[in-house]
């Protein structure tokens, strides 16, 4: 007779994973070690996740739920104000990557290991930063200012730059340049004239 699954067997599968995978990168980590941290079988394991890339893109989705509820919880505290959420959702950004263990944004390291793929994981990661770099667009739509499309990229390479600067311990330094640098872009950006 078939061993039952047990109840949470996949969220077990996904948090093993998960640290693995952000910890030491999707290509170090073998699905033998999977087995082996989540303490299931891999019969277990491949009938959750077929794959690895299966796995992989499960864990980025996760990722993803959990970025874009931060995110959310973070406009809410601001809402009506979009150069307030502007500054909020990179001082969250800046906060977490300031926290101890930071190892960079998970899509971006997965696209790091793997630029060519075209697999379902890959598709996860770019999906999530085109979202993600379009609500910052909007956002400075509602600015009211003239260059909306060079005001949101000069945000976007801000979070860009924190992101890429965070594994370089600045004892706070890049935190604080990065708030105030997004401050400053939306204070210095002219303003369309009300019609």
């Amino acid at each position: 007779m078939p061993r039952r699954p047990t109840t949470g067997a996949r969220e077990r599968i996904l948090d093993a994973a998960g640290s693995l995978f952000y910890a030491r990168g999707v290509r170090a980590v073998g699905m033998n070690e999977v087995v082996e941290a989540a303490g299931c079988g891999k019969n277990l394991l491949y009938a959750q996740f077929p794959s690895k890339v299966a796995l992989v893109a499960a864990y980025l989705e996760r990722f993803r739920a959990r970025r874009e509820a931060t995110a959310d919880a973070v406009l809410r505290g601001h809402d009506g104000d979009p150069a307030a959420q502007l500054v909020a959702l990179t001082a969250e950004v800046a906060r977490r990557a300031a926290a101890p263990g930071f190892r960079g944004c998970a899509m971006r390291n997965y696209l790091v290991e793997f630029p060519d793929a075209d697999d379902a994981a890959s598709r996860v990661a770019r999906s999530y930063l085109r979202d993600s770099r379009a609500a910052v667009a909007a956002l400075v739509d509602h600015l009211g200012v003239t260059d909306a499309v060079g005001v949101a990229e000069r945000i976007w390479l801000v979070v860009e730059g924190l992101y890429a600067s965070a594994t370089r311990p600045t004892e706070g330094a890049n935190a604080r340049t990065a708030v105030a640098l997004v401050k400053e872009i939306i204070a210095c950006a002219p303003r369309r004239n009300p019609t």
